[in-house]
């Protein structure tokens, strides 16, 4: 138990306070804030821009209690330390601490976690340092910049488009891109080009390999129509065709660098279907603190809000030993591995790893929830093998010439794992799926088996993924590490832009809303400006620029365009187009639209009110139908229920609960499907005549059978406790029913008796 004069430890949640309490001992008390207890208020813009962009910072009223507690805390302890996250915004949370506690000076004490390990927080206590003042103005900078646009430019949205919108300095560039992205593909016009492949067969026994039109004269040529595919084909068949080179390398393969918050949402997107907002969530919880068996709670990664690649030099030789040790040393480069990391970061921070390299995601799995040991694991096999030697790929190149023209035949086998053993990036090399090249030499003739050629079209640029646009807003500069996920979030809350897949499509209202942005706000969605006013928010943080300066540069243009706005449109409301979809209103026969309402989007007749006829909105899923090869539709059942259907409905009757997938069985063609729920399920085949054909009873992962008591004895407590509970659980629902069981019959047994008092008897009944 902590003293009563100890030091206050002040952090900013329960997890994060069990865990350094366990390290600091009886001579300091760590309290939790619970988040952010001083904000603008809410119901204003609470910025007095003509007195110089002055704040008016209020007490957050709900949380009038926690303050109370903590100034009772505070003014009992010897010294307080601010232990918030070390950034921008935990700087700024610690000074608002400081200002509403009303902390002198020399009782106040920063102190940053970058892991929450003994050895760090031990270290970080033994030397902290006072508010970084420039981080915290730089916050500032940016919370009233966001708040002088979104309070000043969405009342102008309301009374223009439509109540309840809003705009952002991020979430409206954000919007712009997936709006202009959508733009290129509704412009994009299809180009026709061929592929044209030859079979090819060398030596008496015939051995065949398949070589692609390469072009002629040593040159690349793409064949753009049908004529000059007929022209090669006819050439080549006159003439005979010969090894022209053979060419072996070794190709080497480097791996990526360890995660960034970028990429390790990108990755998360990818890999375990997660989106940004739950990745960062579950990180949080790992950066933390998680209880490990025999070792109470552990921080188990580095900070996860960060856009450097540094790494220090004492993680760098935990992953060499370890890599040696558990590999061998030949999965250790030459020379150890180092990232730069790009210009414009922050570099505050190392990049994400984990916090201990001999806990392994498989040593601690069974006390991790299965998002967490997922993310755990991601992060763990990406940093150890950004710190392990290249692959190594036996690589074979043959040319065969005929007629002038050129085709090129390719293979690549791996012939040294290297880093691959831990990770990989998921994205298969061509070279390594096709068959084997058969042995030849330069100059040995090759007969023709076969041409086949196979037109083409150029396919338009594809609509970003909630990954792919982080990188996107990542390399054109636009937000920072913490904005990425809530960005994400707000453009699909407020309808700017849905989910069609894992594509983000802009809606009707999304792109009248940056029509109107681009037209009158330019600046606010200009990418290259909202990336320059980034660069100008880290030059504050820097101490290279006054935090008022830069909004004062901003507000001068912003209250012209804001002014000229509202000039030009007065009386003037603008009209969202309805978004008409193919489905056919069952009344009048209509095309239904898209219409959202309290519980989201649904499908309407657009004849209202004349027609009333309302529907589910149905989303079209990857992949055909089984029976009969029309679309597949995601459904919702009048209980809830998510399932999937063939489009033609009754006509047809294909229905199942798993989900389709974009992949078709190698065997049959037909679509692969999955086991619904979060996490990674194997795909299977539904094709009762394919030799691929997985039965219904076989599909997904079985569920391990509980344990009895004399088993749970033999396994580790970690594992043992949800089967304990499940007995538990088990035990108390008997109970309950044989009292239940009990109190029936002591009722029979007195109505039986005393026949008057039934009614009373009914009456007290739940």
């Amino acid at each position: 138990m902590a003293k009563s004069n100890a030091a206050l430890v002040i952090v900013e949640s329960p997890a994060k306070a069990k865990t350094i309490e366990k390290y600091l001992g009886k001579d300091y008390r760590v309290t939790a804030s619970m988040g952010h207890l001083r904000d603008l208020p809410k119901s204003k813009l609470g910025v007095d821009i003509p007195g110089g962009f002055i704040p008016d910072y209020q007490p957050i009223k709900d949380r009038a209690e926690k303050i109370e507690e903590l100034k009772a805390a505070a003014k009992k302890a010897s010294v307080v330390y601010l232990a918030t996250d070390p950034d921008r915004e935990g700087e700024a949370i610690s000074w608002h601490r400081k200002e509403l506690l009303e902390l002198p000076d020399d009782k106040v004490r920063r102190v940053t976690f970058n892991e929450i390990t003994k050895r760090v927080v031990i270290e970080s206590i033994q030397k902290p340092r006072g508010i970084d003042m420039d981080l915290v103005d730089a916050q500032q900078a940016r919370r009233i910049l966001d708040r002088i646009v979104g309070y000043q430019l969405s009342p102008m949205l309301w009374t223009k488009i439509r109540r309840g919108l809003s705009a952002g300095r991020v979430q409206s560039v954000a919007t712009r891109m997936v709006v202009d992205r959508e733009n290129e593909i509704r412009a994009f016009v299809p180009q026709e080009y061929w592929l044209l492949d030859a079979t090819l067969s060398v030596g008496e026994k015939k051995e065949e390999f398949l070589a692609h039109y390469y072009g002629t004269g040593g040159k690349k040529k793409e064949l753009r129509s049908e004529e000059e595919v007929r022209a090669v084909e006819e050439a080549v068949r006159k003439a005979p065709f010969t090894v022209a080179a053979v060419r072996r390398t070794d190709r080497q393969r480097s791996p990526s660098a360890p995660c960034i918050t970028s990429t390790l949402q990108q990755e998360a997107s990818r890999k375990l279907n997660m989106t940004p907002r739950r990745t960062m969530s579950v990180a949080q919880a790992l950066y933390e603190g998680v209880n490990i068996t025999d070792q109470g709670s552990v921080g188990l990664i580095t900070y996860m809000r960060t856009d450097s690649l540094r790494i220090s030099q004492e993680a760098r030789d935990a992953a060499r030993d370890y890599i040696i040790g558990h590999y061998g040393r030949e999965y250790y480069p030459p020379t150890p591995r180092v990232y730069k990391t790009k210009k414009d970061a922050q570099d505050a921070h190392e990049a994400i790893r984990p916090s201990n390299v001999a806990l392994s995601p498989e040593l601690v799995r069974r006390d991790l929830t299965q998002e967490q040991y997922r993310l755990y694991r991601l992060i763990w096999n990406r940093f150890m093998a950004s710190q392990m030697a290249s692959a190594v790929y036996d690589s074979v190149s043959i040319d065969a010439l005929s007629a002038g023209h050129l085709f090129r035949a390719t293979h690549s086998a791996v012939k040294f794992q290297g880093f691959t053993k831990v990770y990989d990036s998921g994205e298969e090399d061509p070279e390594l799926k096709q068959r084997p090249l058969p042995q030849m030499s330069q100059g040995q003739p090759l007969g023709l088996e076969k041409l086949v050629s196979e037109q083409k079209f150029t396919q338009p640029p594809a609509r970003y993924t909630e990954d792919t646009l982080i990188r996107a807003m990542e390399e054109q500069g636009i937000g920072r590490p913490s904005t990425y996920a809530p960005t994400m979030s707000t453009i699909l809350d407020r309808e700017y832009v849905v989910k069609e897949g894992k594509s983000l499509k802009p809606t009707p209202l999304g792109e009248t809303v940056t029509h109107f942005m681009t037209d009158h706000f330019k600046d606010v969605v200009d990418l290259a400006f909202t990336a320059h006013m980034e660069g100008a928010l880290d030059e504050v943080e820097e101490g290279k620029k006054p935090w008022k300066s830069v909004l004062s540069d901003f507000y001068t243009g912003f209250e012209k365009e804001l002014n000229e706005a509202e000039e030009s449109l007065k009386g003037v409301r603008i009209k969202v187009p309805d978004e008409v979809t193919e489905e056919v209103c069952d009344v009048c026969g209509r095309n239904l639209v898209v219409k959202s309402g309290r519980f989201g989007r649904f499908l309407a007749c657009p004849g209202f009110p004349e027609c009333t006829f309302t529907k589910p909105l149905v989303i079209e899923m990857p992949g055909q139908c089984p029976k009969c090869g029309s679309r597949i539709l995601k459904l919702t059942s009048k209980k809830g229920y998510t399932y999937y259907a063939c489009e033609r409905r009754a006509d047809c009757g294909f229905m199942t609960w798993d989900v389709p997938t974009k992949d078709n069985c190698p065997d049959c063609g037909h679509t692969l499907f999955k086991k619904s729920g979060r996490g990674f399920k194997k795909p299977f085949c539904v094709n009762e005549n394919c030799p691929s054909f997985v039965p219904e009873d076989k599909r997904g992962y079985p569920r391990k059978p509980a344990q009895t008591e004399e088993s749970a004895k033999a396994v580790p407590a970690g594992e043992a406790k949800p089967a304990a509970k499940k007995t538990a659980a088990k035990k108390t629902t008997a109970a309950k029913k044989t009292t239940a069981a009990k109190k029936t019959t002591t009722t029979k047994k007195t109505a039986a008796k005393k026949p008057a008092a039934k009614k009373k008897t009914e009456a007290k009944e739940p």
